[in-house]
């Protein structure tokens, strides 16, 4: 199995994939992304949508069996313009 690298996950569909909160406002918690804008990711976690900002928080994504460390402000752009921005 090839290793994933960082930039592939920031550039792809993040909406599907399990994620770990790992800090922001509401703390640690896992879930799935349900639904992304440019400042935010709405994550079910045990039957409720949450919403947490990018900016200031950290993910952990599971991309293709492997878990990815994320940085919101990395990744806080529109998911249509991601692609184009990160390079």
């Amino acid at each position: 199995m090839s290793k994933v690298r960082k930039r592939d996950v920031m550039r792809s569909e993040l909406i599907g994939l399990d994620v770990e909160v790992r800090s922001s406002g509401q703390g640690t918690f896992t879930g799935m992304v349900v639904d992304e804008s440019k400042n935010t990711f709405t994550i079910c976690h045990n039957g409720r949508e949450v919403i947490v900002p990018k900016d200031h928080s950290e993910f952990q994504f599971t991309y293709q069996g492997e878990k990815v460390l994320l940085q919101g402000s990395e990744i806080q752009y529109r998911p249509e313009d991601r692609i184009k921005k990160i390079r």
